[in-house]
This record gives structure tokens, sequence and C-alpha cells, in this order.
């Protein structure tokens, strides 16, 4: 007699899934197949994945690129001059700074060109300029969203309005699995930061699935406790005895998915069968007590501490070195609207050297070549200040329209600018990339064309990049 978790994967085939959904890895492989010869006609047209991973650093409240990327060095003969209306060309702004002085607050952070490619980089990431050579800096994001919560929707999820699946959802139901002992997607946000001002909430909307089948929701990984929630066995319950009610449950199930053909049934036993896996999984994962020291040193002192950035991104390394799809980190305390100069100094001590070796760590490790790193927050800054601005003390608001982050790895060009703002980095001039153009991209980079990964729901083949035009960014690509 077959094991009922082997039936249940066989019951679970590709076949049967895209009969109820109609796409799935058979449909975007099959595109991916018929497309590939077609490539320099559509260079948009999905070809050999560069990526089979993504690391996705979220820096959740909104970094300053006006102080950490997008170097503007004349900003300073401008000093609390007002910012002209030819720049601002009656861009919306948030009800804190409406009707109100628009002065410009210049960086009060130094900057220098660093690496052979001469990039700049701001005085605050000392790790991350060593590595210079290895980040593709975009300048030219823009966003529609001009507040916290649509703007970290839109780039988890592809759209503002809340009930759409996350990208790693996307992936994990548009590619399948590359291991059967973790989840496809795995989420983790910092346990504590130091910019402690108007930090807001995280939803785990933001790593839900959406209209999608469950089984493709992040996991996400906790602080306290357990690493994952409901991991351990109940008291008076063991190993054996959970395999025993777990065979039985596949069995119930099983009977009651032919009686009815929810596809969520299977989801469920899946999800058992997955929770059961990492009991022995997810405890080797997250003990780190067996890194060399050296490694341990190399993300910073932060790394054994429980929910730090640190140990966050060391796991992140655990975790794709096991071929975990997407992992996702989020760190707040970004949103600045004051204290700026302090705020930014200890935040980029959180992120700095951990990202650094991050990024070490993958290279040493030949994982960087497959591994996409992405690095950038909801939106960007304002160049002109609010509240009593001097040359060393002011706060900036939100700035949706143009802002900065960089990527790295996974078939990307290092050492590179991408895109152009104004002198006020107010405005893009060059090269605009919208968040759909970087899903496209991501997606390009894994082997999927962004047109082709649809999934039906309320009359329309849904997509992550959805109905608006969206374009794959080939100049960053090798």
């Amino acid at each position: 007699m077959n094991h009922p978790v082997t039936e249940l994967d066989q019951l679970q085939s590709r076949r049967s899934f895209l009969s109820a959904s109609r796409v799935g890895l058979g449909a975007t492989a099959c595109a991916s197949l018929l497309t590939r010869n077609n490539a320099a006609a559509d260079p948009e047209k999905a070809s050999q994945p560069r990526a089979k991973r993504v690391i996705f650093l979220f820096m959740a409240g909104a970094p300053s690129q006006v102080d950490l990327f997008d170097y503007k060095p004349d900003l300073h003969k401008h000093f609390k001059t007002e910012l002209p209306q030819s720049v601002r060309k009656g861009q919306r702004v948030t009800a804190m700074t409406r009707g109100k002085q628009k002065l410009v607050a210049p960086s009060t952070f130094k900057f220098a060109q660093q690496g052979k490619s001469g990039v700049w980089m701001c005085e605050l990431l000392p790790h991350l300029s060593g590595l210079a050579d290895d980040l593709c800096l975009i300048h030219s994001f823009n966003t529609n969203a001009i507040n916290h919560d649509p703007g970290k929707t839109s780039f988890c999820t592809g759209a503002e309005i809340p009930g759409k699946p996350s990208m790693g959802s996307w992936l994990s139901y548009g590619l399948g699995s590359l291991n059967k002992d973790l989840p496809d997607f795995v989420v983790m946000p910092s346990a504590f930061w130091s910019g402690r001002v108007n930090v807001q909430a995280l939803y785990a909307r933001l790593w839900g699935s959406g209209f999608l089948p469950s089984k493709f929701q992040g996991t996400s990984f906790q602080t306290v406790g357990d690493p994952v929630l409901f991991l351990s066995n109940p008291k008076g319950i063991d190993g054996k005895v959970r395999r025993t009610m777990l065979d039985s449950l596949a069995r119930l199930n099983q009977k009651h998915l032919a009686e009815i053909g929810d596809p969520e049934i299977r989801t469920t036993i899946a999800q058992q069968e997955m929770a059961f896996r990492m009991q022995s999984s997810v405890p080797e994962l997250t003990d780190i007590s067996g890194e060399p020291k050296n490694v341990l040193e190399m993300y910073g002192p932060e790394v054994n501490k429980l929910g730090s950035y640190a140990r966050n991104c060391l796991l992140a390394r655990r975790m794709v070195e096991r071929d975990v799809r997407f992992v996702q980190l989020f760190h707040r305390g970004w949103d600045h609207h004051s204290r700026l100069p302090d705020n930014m100094r200890g935040q980029c001590k959180d992120v700095d050297q951990p990202t650094a070796a991050l990024l070490k760590d993958l290279k040493s490790r030949g994982l960087l070549k497959d591994t996409l790193v992405v690095f950038v927050g909801e939106f960007g800054r304002t160049v002109f200040g609010q509240g009593n601005i001097t040359r060393d003390n002011y706060g900036r608001d939100h700035h949706p329209r143009c802002f900065s982050g960089w990527v790295a790895g996974g078939g990307i060009k290092g050492g590179m600018h991408y895109g152009k703002t104004d002198d006020f980095s107010y405005n893009v001039v060059e090269n605009p990339v919208h968040v759909r153009d970087l899903h496209a991209t991501m997606l390009h980079l894994l082997g999927v064309d962004h047109r082709t990964l649809t999934f039906p729901y309320q009359g329309l083949d849904q997509k992550l990049t959805g109905v608006e035009e969206s374009r794959v960014i080939t100049e960053i690509i090798s």
C-alpha cells in the first residue's frame, strides 16, 4: 500500500492543478520554451533563467535617496531656498507639507566614488561601498502611492489595493518548489531597529496569496518561541503519534477531496505535511551555532540577537543555500519626517554591514550569480525639508515620483547607475522605472514572461504586473 502522502503528491500533479486553475508551471514553462527562439525579436520574452532565487530587502518607511544614493552636490547652493514651481510641476504632496514652504534641505552627508566603476555612495554605507562594483543603482524608481500602506502593498503585490497575491506567491505558483522540506516563500521582519519614529505596521496580506490557492502564501518566521507558529508538537504528542495522525487525516481528506473537488483540501494536507517536515528542517536552518566565527563576525555583533536584521540576513543566506525560492526581509524605521540625519545614521548602522556580508557570503559560495538581491523602500523622500531646517538637522516628506534602490546578482550588471533625476532629485528625467517594471524584470530574470504568468479571477486573467504597461529593464541585464 502506498503511503498516503505519496498518493497525495501523485494526486496533486501539475496536470490536475492546471485543470483547476488553467495556468501554472506547465503554462509558464511552455511559454518560455515557445518564446525563447524569438527573444532577439522581443527581448522581454522569457529566456533561459539567470536567477533561481530572490532575496528582497525591503526598507519599510522609505529611505531618503537624497541622503543615500542620489548625489546632488549643487543642492548646497540652494539651502533653504524655495523649490521652484518649474521643478514641483504641481505634483501632489502629503497633508503634512500641503500649503507650506518647500525649502531645499541638502544632504548633510558626504559622498564619494567607489570601486572601479566609480559609482557614488554615501559615507553612511562604508561596507556596501566596498561592493559598489556588484551593485546596479537605480535612481529612477517611481510609484503611484504617496502613503506607506499602499506603497508597501504595491511593491509586494503589484497593486495598491489589498487582496492581490504577493510576488513570492506568484513565483511559488508559477515556478513550483525547489525543495521539499522548507517553504517556497519565507518572510522575516526585523524585531527591532534604530530609527524609532513613525513606524507603521506590517500586515500578513503583504505576503499573502490573495486569490491564488493558500498553499502559495508566505511563511513568516518568528523571533520568540517556535520559528514557525505551531511547529512544536502539542504536549503529550511525539513525532510517531503525529505521523500517524497526519496519515489518518490525509486519507480522510483525500476521500473528502474526491467527493467535492475543493483544491483547498489539497492545500490543507500539503501544509500539514510541510509542517511535519519542518519540525526537523527549520530548527536545523535557524541554528547558527555551527557557522564559522569569521562568518558571524562578518555579519556584525547583532547577528547573535534573535530578530535582528543581521541575523535575518544570515538566515536568508542559509535559506537560499537550501533553495528557498523567495526570501523577503522587512526592516522598519526609515520614516524620517524629523531628525533624519540622526535616525538615518542608526538605520544605516543596522543594515550596512549585514547587507554587505550577505552579498559577500553569497558570492563566496557561488550563490550570488543565480540569486537576485533587491534593496528598496516603498517610495522616496522630498528634497525639501520638514521641521526646523538646519544644515545638519531636517526631515523629509514622502515622494513617490523619484527614488533610488539597487539590485545585484542573478544576471544583473554590477557597477552601474541606471536612470537619472533632475538637479533636485525631484523628477525622473531619464529611464523611468515603475514598480511594475521592477516586477517584470525580476520575473524575466527568473525565466518568466510577466505577460504569460496569469490566473483567472473575476473575469480577468490576473497578472502580477496588472493591466497597465510594464517593461523589462533589459539595459541592466548582463
